[in-house]
């Protein structure tokens, strides 16, 4: 991905100095003529169009608002209500994830939600210990993890 950037980053520098103009403006279009090229070389570049992961990364941002928004309204029903009906517990997450900076990712997209909080990882970073506040089924929890973050960070990470 950073490979792809720098040769579309010089080749709007080029353009730059091909057209003798060292505005904002001909930066751009040179920066759009070489996101052309690039895609049109893709095949020869290693790694994937580095703008499908950036793609994936705002999806990754726009799926945690949306679950932090969620997450919040379930903590203001709980706040609010005037008899407390919890069911707060702990539960293991395993996780799918290999590297160690996409566990620590989803570490802190859990914890930054509220009602759950990471409260540790195992050595080999396969299962996440979480508390969450107000829980009928871990499975439930488990799958909701699943299909919100970790298969969207899984997509970011590959090469």
């Amino acid at each position: 991905m950073s490979f792809q950037l720098l040769v579309n980053i010089i080749l709007a520098f080029l353009w730059m100095f091909m057209n003798a103009d060292m505005s904002v403006g001909t930066f751009v279009t040179g920066y759009l003529i070489g996101l052309v090229a690039v895609y049109l070389f893709r095949n020869f570049l290693p790694g994937r169009f580095y703008l499908r992961r950036l793609y994936l990364m705002i999806k990754l941002l726009f799926i945690f608002i949306i679950e932090l928004v969620k997450a919040n309204i379930d903590v203001v029903k709980i706040v609010m209500s005037p008899k407390i009906d919890i069911h707060p517990g702990f539960y293991a997450y395993p996780s799918d994830l290999e590297e160690e900076w996409e566990v620590a990712l989803l570490s802190t997209l859990i914890t930054l939600t509220p009602g759950t909080v990471v409260v540790a990882i195992s050595d080999d970073y396969s299962i996440i210990y979480i508390h969450g506040l107000d829980m009928d089924d871990a499975d439930e929890e488990i799958d909701n993890i699943k299909a919100a973050f970790e298969n969207v960070i899984k997509e970011v990470a590959q090469p």
